[in-house]
This record gives structure tokens, sequence and C-alpha cells, in this order.
């Protein structure tokens, strides 16, 4: 989705470890900018801006604006770095968009209202595809899916073919897929008590195998002993 953001980027003049330190320790954020045809610029950005990206409802599925010297060009963020006990970013790469083209995105899929299948039948609404792909252009990505799941019942099920596709937007998952489904609690309940049962009758036969061996070794033993 496009948002009317822009960050500005400063175009760095060295790379290596020592030059993002640096940086890291200026309050920057080493970056990359790449594509569309463009040449790869190594840049800096402010982490509190792409982490705000990040972190909104639209996530790396968020086209905005970078400035860097002047020119101003649509972009994304298509891989980044944290660090994995101070969380801060380490380092962040963004792609120049051709908002002409068609892009490949994951989107999240919701869903919304309770199921006749456990508000009357007593089952259990499970999610079971948590984002769908898609192809569209970049003025076309959405935020979200949102599918209705009221009107399911217990063993039925809502699938990625049931998802709108408007515009642009193509879908490249499974239309198989399913995206959730209903289903019975009870039925759950009955093959747990089952496997409680039938784990120690299983159990039985070995340990009753196993006296009778000792038994069966035993014997030649006592009747050496009796021929003596």
């Amino acid at each position: 989705m496009r948002k009317d953001i822009t960050i500005v980027a400063e175009p760095r003049s060295s790379r290596g470890k020592n030059e993002a330190r640096r940086l890291r320790v200026s309050g920057q954020t080493p970056g990359v900018l790449y594509g569309a045809g463009g040449e790869s610029v190594p840049v800096a950005v402010s982490p509190k801006e792409v982490n705000k990206i990040l972190h909104s409802k639209t996530g790396y599925n968020t086209i905005f604006n970078l400035s860097v010297t002047g020119e101003t060009v649509p972009v994304m963020v298509v891989d980044w770095q944290h660090d994995p006990v101070k969380e801060n970013l380490l380092h962040v790469d963004l792609k120049r968009i051709d908002l002409t083209m068609r892009l490949r995105v994951k989107v999240p899929v919701h869903t919304s209202g309770e199921p006749k299948g456990v508000k009357l039948q007593g089952g259990l609404h499970e999610l079971i595809t948590r984002e769908v792909e898609i192809e569209c252009l970049p003025d076309d990505i959405p935020e979200h899916f949102t599918l209705d799941a009221s009107e399911l019942s217990i063993g039925e099920s809502l699938r990625a073919s049931q998802i709108p596709m408007v515009g642009s937007m193509k879908l490249l998952s499974n239309p198989e897929a399913v995206i959730s489904h209903v289903v019975s609690m009870k039925a759950e309940e009955v093959v747990a008590v089952d496997a409680a049962v039938v784990a120690p009758v299983a159990a039985e036969p070995e340990i009753a195998k196993a006296k009778g061996k000792k038994e069966e070794e035993a014997a030649p033993a006592d009747d050496k002993k009796k021929k003596k």
C-alpha cells in the first residue's frame, strides 16, 4: 500500500564494518538503495523512521518516498536486520518501485464474525493460513484481507479462492489452501481419551513377553540342578 511518507536518506561515501559502526553510534542506520534499473547506492537512514514503517499496519508492504540528494523515489523495505539482543536496526535494504510494474507480495488474512459452528454447535474455530501471496500493481497492494467466518458450521472451511481479488490483483497462493475451519471439540476429546486408555494396555503384552522369556531361561537351569 502506498503511503504519503517521505524519509530523507544521506548517501554514504564508504562501506565496511567501521563505517557502519560509526553510523550507528551517530544514530543512523546503514542501508542500500537499488532496483528499477538504477544503480546501487549506499545510504544512511533514520532507524526510528524505518521502524515506524515496519511496525505499521501495512509493514514491509508499505510503499513510501525516499529522498536522496534532492531526488525522491518510491521505495519498499525488502530486507532488514535487527540486533537480536538490543533490537536496534542494524541494516536495511530499500528497493526502488516502478509504479507501472506488477509486484509479488504477501498479504495478511483475517477472519471476522463468530462461526455458527462455535456459537451453536460448540466447535472450535482454527485459523490455518495467516497470509497469501498475490501479484498486483503497487497502488493496489491491500493492507490485509478479511473473510466472514460467521456462516461456518462444524466441518466447513474458508479457502484462499474465496478471497476477493479486485483491480489488478491476482492470487498466486494455492486457491484450495484452507484459511480457517471449524472442528468438533468433542471429537478431539474422544481421541485424547482413547490414546490415554490404549497406551498402557499396549505396553502390557511386552511386559508379559519379557516375563515369559525370563521363566524359559530359568527353566533349563533348574533342570540341571535336578539332574545333579
